[in-house]
């Protein structure tokens, strides 16, 4: 008995040892803590009391920075208007579609012009329903644990998208002016249509797969699936209202001269406004220094459309994709691009710039991650397109800032527009969208590799909004 005892007095005192050992904050070293932080505490109070009665990026103005912003550029596209994506992630579509307004601008000699964002979204949301159930079927034999099956389910549909998603749904379905398809409350408030229609989806998913399991036949799920599909069609027409198959439309340009009114279809106006276009002539250019320069990739399931193409990009330092977009902006093309808009931005003078707030200062600590680390630990990533337009240069012709048009509306930034400096390019930029005809014969090449595939949840791999 003795010995049993004694055997139990040894088991709880290995386990109490073995307890301790794994890191838990017991009260010898919270109060450790406690002492050293009264030790060193210094200025803490008058930072606490700032810092607990106030925004915090209000205290972390670095007035160094602010009033000196300068929005005037050697090299600008000519551009006019901007536009406002409202309460909605859809800036990619935006992006994409305000990448084409200045041709058309041009060409018909208008004072302004806009097209229908709420068309092109009717289609995007419907083609990412059929993908998410095309997808659902083809893993249906696969467990729900597993992390493609995990990843649908997760994330059914929604706002976000990047060039190649613009690229599939205007080619296919065209596109119309603004007054054929105007906006309506939830083109503009996405929050709930995503809800409804995720959540239907989800229904969906688990009634293919049932059917997959129980051996259904393929006439049979397709028949469903169409089901399904003709539903979505209609929630979608409950709040984006039907998209014209066919409209009638004229130019009036800035003399007023009123043109003939003419019949369209969404494809034949996208042919007769850009008879050149071509979705092959353009080329993703990342700057990801989590992965390795020079090589092509493609990401799984990270497109809009089924037959369409796939997010597929040539990875490049920062320092080579400049040269290709200041090209670009000398040629007045302006291009799709992306970036961490959130990093150092400032609302009211319409920039952004790693100094525009000093954190490190205010809290007495150092933020130390490269932009490889803070890909890699999802601190930061691509977030939000604009439309790259302008570039200033020095003397020997080096970038030393940059502008976007950004789809929030004329009130904010600098009338709609944010001005980036070119050390702020290199930490936060990510994606630009350039045309072949800008690269040189060494990147062109680069292009002719077969594509390393990546899994769609990825860190790097976040929708533009």
């Amino acid at each position: 008995m003795v010995q049993k005892l004694s055997l139990l007095l040894s088991f709880v005192i290995i386990s109490c040892l073995c307890f301790a050992q794994t890191g838990n904050l017991d009260e010898k070293t919270l109060g450790e803590i406690r002492n050293g932080y009264k030790a060193k505490a210094g200025n803490d109070k008058a930072i606490r009391n700032a810092l607990t009665n106030n925004d915090i990026k209000s205290i972390a103005v670095n007035r160094d920075a602010t009033g000196k912003a300068d929005h005037n550029f050697k090299y600008k596209v000519s551009v006019t208007g901007i536009t406002d994506q409202k309460s909605s992630g859809r800036c990619w579509m935006f992006t994409g579609l305000n990448t084409l307004r200045p041709m058309v601008i041009k060409s018909k000699n208008l004072s302004g012009f806009e097209f229908s964002t709420n068309y092109l979204y009717f289609y995007d949301l419907l083609e990412k329903s059929n993908l998410f159930l095309e997808a659902i079927l083809t893993h249906a034999d696969k467990e729900m644990s597993d992390q493609t099956v995990d990843w649908l389910f997760k994330n059914p549909i929604g706002d976000g998208g990047v060039w190649n998603s613009f690229a599939n749904i205007a080619t296919k379905y065209g596109v119309v002016p603004k007054t054929v398809m105007p906006e309506t409350y939830h083109s503009e408030n996405t929050g709930w249509i995503n809800n409804i229609l995720s959540r239907k989806l989800r229904e969906y998913g688990l009634t293919l797969r049932e059917m997959k399991k129980l051996k259904a036949s393929d006439k049979k799920i397709n028949e469903e699936k169409i089901k399904m599909i003709s539903e979505i069609y209609r929630l979608l027409v409950l709040f984006l209202g039907e998209p014209p198959v066919e409209f009638q439309y004229r130019f009036v340009d800035k003399t007023d001269s009123i043109g003939e009114y003419k019949t369209y279809t969404p494809q034949s106006f996208f042919a007769e406004m850009f008879p050149e276009f071509k979705a092959d002539d353009f080329v993703m250019l990342m700057n990801d220094p989590s992965r390795e320069y020079y090589k092509v990739y493609e990401i799984e399931y990270d497109r809009n459309v089924l037959e369409g193409r796939n997010w597929k990009y040539l990875n490049l330092p920062s320092s080579e994709i400049k040269p290709f977009a200041i090209t670009s902006i000398k040629n007045n093309e302006a291009m799709y691009s992306s970036c961490d808009v959130g990093k150092q931005l400032s609302k009211t003078d319409g920039t952004l710039d790693l100094n525009n707030y000093d954190f490190e200062s205010l809290l007495g600590t150092e933020f130390g991650m490269s932009k490889a680390e803070r890909i890699k630990t999802y601190d930061s990533g691509s977030s939000h397109a604009m439309l790259l337009m302008a570039v200033d240069t020095d003397d020997e012709d080096n970038p030393v800032k940059w502008q976007f048009e950004n789809s929030w509306g004329a009130s904010y930034g600098h009338n709609g527009y944010l001005t980036f400096t070119d050390e702020w390019f290199d930490e936060y930029m990510f994606r630009v969208i350039v045309n072949k005809k800008y690269l040189d014969e060494k990147t062109l090449k680069l292009l002719d590799q077969k594509p390393i595939m990546l899994p769609p949840w990825d860190p790097m791999f976040m929708s533009d909004n």
